[in-house]
């Protein structure tokens, strides 16, 4: 079986796509990296990708005249690889409404909060602060609205007392890196549907 061609947008470490890199390394995974794109020329998952033998590219948003004209670019790069599927893995950049609705149903994004709980940033601060027990992770369709779109699936983790804001980050980002292969396998095999928020798996193993 013909195994999905998955491109990934990144703008930093790589963690994420350390993880997806690995799980896509087995010939028996459902998935296949065929690009991975940063807008940042020095950001150290390229050096991942580029160790794993992988296409890399760089598309520095400031050289572009409106964010509209730097997606097309990564529209045109992505079309160009016959990538199926887009994952998001720390990539800091806002997508434009076109972009975003080219890729409808076809690109996923990994979110450290329980959605529809702390949207946006700083989500283990926004958790500690509401006094929550449970926090977590989601992973979840790419939609127009920030932070929203059917979820695929998700992991909690428990708030402990005297935790830090790095304490329940490193925590979350623990069930990240068992979340997404196991979200990506998921879609690859065709059992989570675009339009089917149910189909979310709870807490996988760490």
């Amino acid at each position: 079986m013909a195994r999905l061609r998955v491109g990934v947008l990144i703008s930093g470490r790589g963690s994420n796509l350390q993880v997806l890199l690995e799980s896509c390394a087995d010939p028996t995974f459902p998935a296949e990296i065929g690009l991975v794109i940063s807008n940042v020329a020095d950001a150290h998952g390229l050096e991942r990708a580029r160790a794993a033998g992988l296409p890399t590219l760089v598309i520095d948003h400031k050289v572009f005249p409106s964010r509209e004209a730097f997606d097309a670019q990564m529209d045109a790069a992505l079309r160009t690889a016959g990538i199926e599927l887009v994952c998001l893995a720390g990539f800091m950049r806002l997508l434009s409404a076109g972009f975003v609705e080219a890729w409808q149903g076809r690109m996923i994004n990994i979110h450290p909060s329980l959605l529809p709980a702390f949207k946006g940033l700083r989500t283990h601060a926004q958790a500690l602060a509401a006094g929550v027990k449970l926090h977590g992770c989601t992973v979840h369709y790419v939609t127009p609205a920030l932070d929203d779109g059917p979820i695929i699936a998700q992991g909690a983790v428990p708030v402990l007392a005297g935790d830090t804001e790095e304490d329940l980050a490193a925590r979350v980002l623990a069930v990240e890196h068992k979340l997404y292969p196991l979200a990506l396998k998921v879609i690859a095999e065709g059992k989570a549907g675009s339009a089917n928020p149910k189909a979310s798996l709870i807490n996988p193993p760490v």
